[in-house]
């Protein structure tokens, strides 16, 4: 497919190099573009890839046009109003995701899972939940590992389970998840889209290739879920809700009992009582519900489904338990780079909360985060490049109990002299973590090693 084909790439991260090798192994001539300079990567990456004939084009803005490219491929960090792009829509020359490539690459069944929160939490239990059912299970995307890197490898029997942010669909062409997913639309990514109108419908275009043998679950409880289903008549696939607060005639949802049921064709099948749920919050249960009916529509049994739902501890750097230092209880969320994200840990505790906030802001308001501060919170410690925004809104709210503190070491500091018994301790930012870290998990680690450090920690 890809044999003579001139490919330019913009960005060289994780999934820009993978398509670059990938290509370049179908045959492809390929450029490969990103405007760090060539001192910001890993010489040992860079001779590889020469050795493979790609064309390192770094240090530079990109020029795709002067190439004659056929195709490009847009990395998830590369903005879609870049004049570049712009020009190569005018000259006809289509512009696609790595999970586009991806898709076009593999024979596996593929199962999407989108959304503004809970995506990583999602598709980590159903990489877990698929694996009780299926031999070879690739668990990836936006999480861990690019799709490209593997999909050529797998076969039709096989299932690839992806986390699909809003910047990887916003340019799919033809990518068909067998089961897409979307958890929740609560605006995200405003620097990047402009809009939260923008924002949802580069949501949705995980179902806008689907065909009526497959399948879209859909949060129930979700105000905008819901609406986007009455708009988008289009959609082809079966629609499967799923529910923490109603009873539902097809979907899941939980009964009186505190069960999980499975309704679908007149049928209730019992899956497991949420009780036996490892993972905190209410948000964590539609996770939950979400993966059951995803799995369910894939064809795992009952039995399988509950197994890795008991067994699943949750993932790094979301709503994690750091340590318990005389009665205070240290949580790493630093994936809650957004302030639903952000209220929704709040919510998953009933414990005075001091909680570290801040970052690089995305663009939107902090108005319901304030609310929720206001109710859980003894203290707000702030950091970051949005730490004055954030106190403006808490001040104009009435909320005083503020502290800004000039680093996490800062920060976790403050909290530790603070924090009684009993209270928590929560870094769940709302802001994005480029401003003071490489990304949210390198955010993640230096607190948990700044918890670690602290006197009383157990050896």
């Amino acid at each position: 497919m890809w044999k003579n084909q001139r490919i330019y790439i913009l960005g060289a991260g994780k999934s820009g190099i993978a398509s670059a090798e990938y290509l370049a192994e179908q045959g492809a001539s390929v450029w490969l573009n990103d405007e760090k300079n060539i001192e910001a990567f890993d010489p040992n990456v860079l001779e590889k890839l020469g050795a493979k004939g790609i064309a390192l084009d770094l240090g530079r803005e990109a020029d795709p046009l002067s190439v004659q490219a056929d195709l490009i491929i847009q990395s998830p960090g590369f903005p879609a109003d870049k004049p570049v792009l712009l020009e190569a829509a005018a000259a006809g020359v289509p512009v696609v995701s790595e999970i586009e490539l991806g898709y076009l690459a593999t024979r596996a069944s593929i199962m999407g899972v989108t959304g503004s929160n809970g995506k990583t939490t999602t598709t980590s239990l159903l990489g877990e939940i698929m694996k009780k059912a299926f031999q070879n299970v690739f668990v990836g995307g936006n999480i861990g590992t690019p799709f490209i890197s593997e999909a050529g490898k797998l076969t039709a029997e096989d299932w690839a389970v992806l986390e699909l942010s809003s910047f990887q669909l916003e340019t799919v062409r033809s990518f068909r998840p067998k089961i897409g997913l979307i958890l929740n639309l609560t605006p995200d990514h405003l620097d990047r889209h402009k809009t939260f109108e923008n924002y949802r419908e580069a949501k949705w275009r995980i179902a806008q290739f689907q065909e009526p043998s497959d399948w879209l679950v859909l949060n129930f409880d979700d105000p905008m879920v819901r609406q986007g289903v009455e708009q988008k008549s289009a959609i082809k696939s079966r629609k499967l809700f799923f529910s923490r607060k109603t009873e539902l005639a097809e979907g899941v949802w939980i009964d009186d009992r505190g069960m999980i049921i499975v309704s679908l064709q007149g049928e209730r099948t019992p899956i497991m009582a949420t009780s036996e749920i490892q993972i905190p919050g209410a948000h964590n249960l539609e996770n939950v519900l979400a993966a059951v009916g995803a799995a369910f529509a894939a064809g795992v049994k009952p039995e399988q489904i509950a197994q890795a739902i008991r067994e699943f501890k949750g993932v790094a750097h979301r709503i994690e338990r750091v340590e318990e230092i005389e009665g205070v209880l240290y949580v790493n969320d630093s994936k809650g780079t957004n302030t639903d994200a952000a209220v929704k840990a709040l919510e998953s505790f009933n414990r005075p909360i001091l909680l570290i906030a801040g970052g690089l802001g995305k663009g939107g308001s902090y108005h319901e985060m304030i609310e929720k501060v206001k109710e859980k919170a003894k203290w707000l410690v702030l950091i970051g490049d949005d730490a004055e925004k954030i106190q403006e809104a808490a001040l104009a709210q009435g909320y005083t109990q503020i502290h800004r503190a000039g680093s996490l070491e800062a920060a976790v500091d403050f909290c530790a002299a603070h924090a009684a018994s009993g209270d928590v301790v929560l870094l769940s930012p709302a802001c994005a973590s480029y401003d003071m870290f490489k990304n949210y998990g390198q955010r993640g680690d230096v607190f948990k090693e700044l918890v670690r450090a602290l006197p009383g920690v157990r050896a």
